[in-house]
């Protein structure tokens, strides 16, 4: 890829209603990983937000013919094609939902492999926020993806809630999710610390994060 190419970062939003607390978490996690990406290096960034609602007929027709309709192809080769993933999904029944699920069931498992993932997902009560270690997390791993460390999940009492002095709100794990994605993408090392490393660290203290994929891949 030429050096002056864009990064592309796609967020997959599996919402079914509109408007959509899916839509919007996939919005603000995409905007808050182009915000760290443009302050962080001079390539340009392209954000694509790809909503399954408006592809839930095509990927009936695929499960079925086998054959992508050409929106459908453009929305899986957008997915496989990004620098970096953002994938969101509504909460049903303590798991992911059945569109989300088809979707990423046409991606072949090794199309996605090493590319960094943050996973997010929306619900209505704070009790299903472990469908993200039980759900999401295992299958990004299945395909291959590096899941990064910060998941999201915001339910309704979420949204305008900032947090206090023992907890994040959601618009700082938001943010959090972004810088790791921003560091994966460009390949800076992805560490809880917020410190900067200085000349005293020494440079073994410097690990490229294509190291760190390359220790955590799945053979």
């Amino acid at each position: 890829m030429p050096a002056t190419a864009p990064l592309k970062i796609v967020a997959v939003a599996a919402g079914l209603s509109s408007p959509s607390s899916t839509r919007l978490l996939a919005d603000r996690l995409a905007e808050a990983a182009r915000e760290e990406l443009a302050a962080g290096q001079d390539r340009g960034v392209e954000v694509q937000v790809v909503e399954l609602r408006d592809l839930a007929v095509d990927i009936a027709n695929h499960l079925v013919t086998g054959f992508p309709p050409a929106g459908l192809k453009k929305a899986l080769d957008a997915v496989t094609g990004a620098d970096g993933l953002i994938a969101v999904t509504p909460v049903f029944t303590a798991s992911y939902s059945g569109l989300f699920k088809s979707f990423f069931d046409l991606i072949d498992n090794t199309a996605l492999t090493g590319k960094p993932v943050v996973i997010a997902a929306t619900g209505g009560t704070p009790r299903h926020s472990l469908v993200l270690e039980h759900a999401l997390r295992p299958l990004f791993a299945y395909l291959r993806a590096v899941v990064l460390p910060t998941s999201v999940y915001a339910a309704s009492e979420d949204w305008g809630s900032h947090g206090d002095e023992y907890t994040e709100g959601l618009p700082s794990r938001i943010r959090r999710a972004g810088r790791e994605l921003a560091s994966a993408v460009t390949g800076r090392t992805v560490s809880g610390a917020t410190r900067a490393l200085t000349l005293d660290d020494g440079e073994d203290a410097v690990v490229p994060f294509a190291q760190q994929l390359a220790d955590l891949r799945i053979s």
